[in-house]
């Protein structure tokens, strides 16, 4: 994509366009359109409607304005001799340009209020998804199946720090997918854990705020299978552009398919809280949940950022009591960027992480916890 973050033209760029293969030049082309797209909802393409209606509303004042101006100009001007009118005080002037503009407003405002009265009205829904914010990743509550994960990002940490090429869905890739059914009323219940989010999918006609301490309705009723992405729109931390979202529509029998498969495996992590597990097998799923929830900040080398996120390697809670490493992860640390990850993770990947951060890096502590520990953590025992 062409970069405007660093101040540079697109067309200082057209050198190097010219010289790319006709593939690149037709995706560099496509992300550069002008104009909103329909999307898959019957709110997006009514949104998307709006917007067009409004647009040649827009188009047909300025074609009058300026055609009536230029005339004016052109006809009534000083060299063909002219003598200006005055319209000092008409009356009949002052209603015309005051009547017109609000019959405008009235006719455009009729559709609008229209659409708005049917973007907000969430009643009757098939299914309820609570969607909350954390920094940085978003939760899914499948509130009448019993069922909820977390949904985080998924770009390798090489193509971020540009060890790596870039795929295709770079910063808009996940590790789970909020999975949905096509042709249902899906109720979305949107709120956050920490500070405020926006959970935005342009495809669904869906952009609503995530507060702490309320929940705000949106709805959609997606009609053609396939995966949509979006990202959270508001700027909520220090890792905001790492908050992708990505939502699959499949058929019913797809999803309910895939709706057995994650009951599935949910109540297969819940058995694996009883489990014992052998240090390399918590080391290993300890790498792989580090990775993947700790070194955004931590770092992957476990030094952390100096001043912002206290390092890992040889310091802190990593070589110190395992209890109290255990409640840092379980429980977080008030007044700092430390999350609360008791709820984030499960027993199993608390269990693993402690261990990996324990013994990675070269601290070498030699311990280690099971998820039982953790279990028994969380109550209090």
């Amino acid at each position: 994509m062409l970069n405007r973050a660093h101040g540079r033209s697109p067309w200082l760029l057209a050198p190097a366009l010219l010289v790319s293969s006709y593939q690149s030049l037709a995706e560099e082309v496509e992300r550069w359109k002008y104009n909103m797209t329909e999307g898959v909802t019957p709110v997006s393409q009514d949104i998307h409607g709006l917007h067009m209606e409004m647009f040649w509303w827009c188009v047909g004042i300025g074609v009058v304005v300026f055609g009536v101006m230029f005339f004016s100009m052109i006809v009534h001007r000083k060299s063909r001799g002219v003598k200006p009118a005055h319209f000092h005080e008409s009356t009949a002037l002052e209603i015309l340009w005051t009547v017109i503009p609000v019959a405008i407003l009235i006719l455009m405002a009729m559709p609008a209020t229209k659409s708005l009265i049917n973007l907000y009205d969430a009643s009757e829904a098939d299914m309820d998804v609570l969607i909350t914010g954390y920094q940085w990743r978003w939760k899914y509550d499948y509130v009448e199946e019993d069922l909820s994960f977390f949904s985080s990002l998924s770009t390798p940490r090489e193509q971020i720090e540009g060890l790596a090429p870039k795929g295709p869905h770079y910063l808009l890739e996940v590790d789970e997918p909020l999975v949905v059914p096509i042709n249902k009323k899906i109720r979305f219940l949107i709120t956050a854990n920490d500070v405020i989010h926006a959970w935005w999918v342009p495809a669904l006609g869906v952009k609503k705020d995530a507060i702490p301490g309320f929940i705000k309705e949106s709805w959609a009723v997606i009609t053609e299978p396939g995966t949509y992405r979006g990202q959270c729109a508001e700027l909520c931390g220090r890792d905001h552009g790492f908050m992708p979202i990505v939502v699959e529509a499949k058929t019913e029998e797809d999803y309910r398919a895939w709706l057995q498969e994650k009951q599935a495996a949910a109540a297969a992590v819940r058995e694996l809280t009883s489990k014992t597990f052998t240090f390399d097998e918590l080391y290993a799923r300890g790498e792989e949940v580090y990775n993947r929830s700790c070194a955004a900040c931590h770092q992957v080398n476990g030094e952390g950022i100096p001043g912002t996120f206290p390092g890992l390697k040889g310091v802190g809670v990593a070589v110190g009591p395992i209890d109290q490493h255990i409640d840092v992860v379980v429980n977080g640390v008030k007044g700092t960027a430390m999350q609360a990850f008791g709820e984030q993770l499960s027993e199993v990947d608390i269990a693993a992480v402690v261990t990996y951060e324990r013994n990675a890096w070269g601290n070498n502590m030699g311990d280690m916890t099971q998820p039982i520990d953790i279990y028994n953590h969380k109550q209090g025992n």
